[in-house]
């Protein structure tokens, strides 16, 4: 495993590729961050983003939404797939916040985490990108990069985010998730392009 000096180069070289690396769902609250991770399980950014502006105005909070009609709430996600699970996970949700926080998105792993169709990759996109409490979601894209890297040796979500937390400072978490991600779509695919990566001096994968 690499060391914290090694990882704060790796996510320089990293950087350099994605400046500024932030999450592609289109969001205006905490609220609509959730709904679109949400939808966004075994689906794309950019089909979530396409389905959501007409959710959004349909149901704009969690108020609204704890009282929409299944079948209405499946036409308006059918895109996404998996539409008839995902609608009794954002129904669950919604009546959840409603219920137990007011209507309001709750600020902390536990109480997100408690909520239906939200496990910890959705908890910590929320916490990170709308609530400002560092998070450090870990997709495909984060298991692939890292491993690839040499930053973990492991294909479990959580104990790669513990790995990750010890060796990237917590401030850095979220963005640091989202490089990884970014690079995992464009650079490190499941055929990676190695030769333009900036990282391959660093890399394991590219010196085996």
């Amino acid at each position: 495993m690499k060391t914290p000096a090694e990882a704060r180069k790796i996510l320089a070289a990293l950087e350099r590729h994605h400046p500024d690396a932030d999450t592609e769902l289109v969001h205006g609250n905490a609220f609509e961050l959730l709904v679109a991770t949400i939808l966004s399980a075994q689906s794309t950014d950019r089909r979530v983003n396409e389905v959501t502006p007409a959710l959004f105005r349909r149901y704009p909070d969690a108020r609204v939404l704890a009282k929409a009609d299944a079948s209405d709430l499946e036409t308006l996600i059918h895109s996404t797939g998996f539409f008839r699970q995902k609608a009794r996970a954002l129904l669950g949700m919604a009546q959840a916040l409603v219920a137990e926080h007011r209507g309001e998105v709750p600020a902390s792993m536990d109480a997100l985490t408690a909520l239906p169709g939200v496990g910890r990759k959705t908890a910590n996109v929320v916490l990170g990108h709308a609530l400002g409490v560092p998070g450090l979601p870990v997709d495909r894209h984060v298991l692939r990069v890292t491993n690839r890297l040499g930053l973990v040796h492991s294909d479990d979500p959580v104990t790669v985010e513990e790995e990750l937390g010890r060796l990237i400072p917590k401030a850095k978490w979220t963005q640091a998730s989202d490089t990884f991600i970014l690079h995992g779509r464009r650079i490190c695919t499941p055929t990676p392009q190695c030769r333009i990566c900036f990282a391959r001096p660093l890399c394991d994968y590219a010196h085996r």
